[in-house]
């Protein structure tokens, strides 16, 4: 049996994509969360192989920090979110952060299911409509200063301020691994491999000013 949780903020979608989930005898859910702070306290407990999000109506960028610090504090777990508009989220962002399966809210239910099922195994999935969003990304987004999110530019000046990832963490009000996930980030999409590239790549955009 594949163990799922689900995780959503209204009861309504909860019960549905609870029963979706039990259409298949091969599945089973073992719990659901109205957030993922609850995601948090319980998925420890609860060990499940899959953990079905829909965030539909709740995608910020804190999501997907929240996301990595769960499968960071916990164990590498199946995360497939459901969202409303694939265009309206950064797929890179979302699969750096342990996502394994993005679908949007017009999914069918074979198709949940189906992805629910890959994912057990370890598989990635993406809906047809994200690959050609990854696609069209790469072709219109020449210039990386406008892919880098407003808080990516706060660390990365802080990077040319000589800070050490604890001291951007304290200055930012946030934890050491969401400062290690942006760097990430910033190093993908600027192209770089160190500090050093990342600060001269910032001034050489004007993005630290010196």
């Amino acid at each position: 049996m594949i163990r799922v949780m689900v995780v959503a903020t209204s009861p309504v979608v909860r019960a549905g994509l609870s029963a979706v989930v039990t259409t298949n005898p091969r599945l089973t859910v073992v719990g659901s969360a109205s957030d993922l702070n609850a995601l948090a306290r319980e998925v420890g407990q609860l060990q499940p192989d899959v953990v079905l999000v829909d965030l539909s109506g709740n995608l910020q960028q804190s999501v997907w920090e929240k996301l990595l610090v769960i499968q960071e504090q916990q164990y590498p777990l199946g995360m497939i979110v459901i969202v409303e508009e694939l265009d309206t989220i950064d797929l890179e962002t979302g699969l750096r952060s342990g996502i394994r399966g993005i679908l949007p809210s017009t999914s069918t239910e074979s198709e949940i299911v189906a992805a629910v099922e890959a994912i057990a195994f370890g598989l990635v999935v993406l809906h047809p409509d994200a690959i050609e969003l990854l696609s069209i990304r790469e072709k219109v987004v020449a210039n990386p200063v406008q892919s880098l999110t407003p808080r990516e530019i706060e660390v990365l000046g802080m990077l040319g301020s000589g800070l050490g990832n604890k001291a951007i963490a304290k200055g930012l009000h946030i934890s050491e691994h969401t400062v290690k996930f942006h760097l990430s980030s910033i190093f993908q999409k600027l192209s770089v491999s160190s500090r050093t590239e990342a600060v001269a790549v910032g001034v050489r955009l004007g993005l630290i000013m010196l």
